[in-house]
């Protein structure tokens, strides 16, 4: 097959034509597409670790921790730096390759800066890849974090232009793309995606993969999250989203943006070992591992291991890991975090 170009004026009817590709065909595409660039049989590994959880100001229709919505997630504050290391390498140990940290913010405050590069730089020596998402970054703020030493920067889409003010209202999709202006020209790599099954069109779906394909540059990392609904937040009762359509975007994300890491996210608790194969081979080639992403469940982290042998796969090795660590088996790395005192106050 000849060699994947990477693209950036994909338009609405090019992008509804591989979707409405026969279902075979379009992962055969997205598979072959994939082996240009990827070993098909490894999959890179990521932790999520909360470090700030609950509040937000932000009006996020899908998530638990905004302070909009009464849901039963409790609020809690700023990790403190020794535990995020702990955490790091302790998810170190059991294979992962990088280290996200997660804050629930509108954005990070001049008061929690010194906290949260110390954190990228202790995590960073420990020599795992770094990323955190903590909401809008100014110029300023994305080369404080790049002089910490962070690799990534999380900031999704979610979802189409056409679709977002039907999800957030605090937010204006212009501030999510400035905010990955700002992380690239600081030098850091961006990981963005975005959410399906929130009710939204396929024409959405298609809107929000034309806004990720055609940046500038390319994301390195693009997570496709499934919605979990969670009872209290405004998507808690909307339809579910066809499998089989999971799986197509998954596709249609790797053939037009060939070199970027597809990473199953959220959601993956309600697929089953089948439908989660069917994503790999589609494409997906990054898993977050651990008990809990941020506050939703995701598989256990042995569950995850055990497919990842059935298939004859194996973790995405990173320079001075051992073979023993990849196959040692994947344990959740996030700690009960009830105690206070594993937090100091960022309100």
């Amino acid at each position: 097959m000849e060699q994947a170009e990477i693209r950036h004026n994909w338009t609405h009817e090019q992008v509804k034509a591989l979707f409405d590709m026969p279902f075979n065909d379009l992962l055969f595409k997205a598979a072959s597409i994939h082996r240009q660039h990827f070993n098909p049989n490894e999959v890179q590994i990521s932790t999520l670790l909360s470090i700030k959880t609950g509040a937000c100001p932000e009006d996020c229709k899908y998530c638990p921790q905004s302070g909009h919505y009464k849901t039963d997630l409790e609020r809690e504050r700023l990790m403190e730096v020794e535990k995020v290391v702990e955490q790091a390498r302790a998810a170190k140990s059991k294979g992962a390759t990088r280290f996200c940290m997660g804050a629930a913010w509108s954005d990070p405050k001049d008061r929690d800066m010194p906290y949260i590069e110390r954190m990228v730089r202790e995590v960073k020596e420990l020599g795992l890849e770094t990323c955190m998402t903590l909401g809008k970054l100014d110029n300023d703020k994305a080369k404080q974090l790049r002089g910490a030493g962070l690799d990534y920067y999380n900031h999704n889409l979610d979802t189409s232009p056409e679709y977002y003010e039907q999800i957030i209202t605090t937010r204006t999709y212009q501030d999510r793309l400035d905010t990955l202006d700002h992380v690239r020209d600081a030098g850091m790599k961006v990981c963005s995606g975005g959410i399906i099954g929130m009710g939204e069109q396929a024409s959405d779906r298609y809107g929000l993969l034309i806004q990720l394909a055609n940046l500038p540059k390319q994301p390195e990392s693009v997570p496709i999250n499934m919605l979990v609904k969670v009872k209290g937040t405004p998507l808690e009762n909307v339809d579910d989203l066809d499998q089989f359509e999971f799986i197509r975007t998954i596709a249609v994300a790797r053939i037009m943006m060939p070199k970027s890491y597809v990473r199953l996210s959220a959601g993956r608790t309600a697929m089953n070992e089948q439908m989660q194969s069917m994503c790999f081979f589609a494409g997906a080639n990054s898993i977050f591992y651990g008990d809990k992403l941020l506050t939703t469940d995701n598989p256990e982290a042995d569950a995850d291991m055990n497919l990842i042998r059935k298939l004859g796969m194996r973790p995405e090795q990173a320079q001075d890991y051992s073979d023993e660590a990849y196959e040692a088996s994947l344990s959740s790395a996030i700690a009960d975090k009830k105690t206070s005192e594993l937090f100091y106050e960022a309100t």
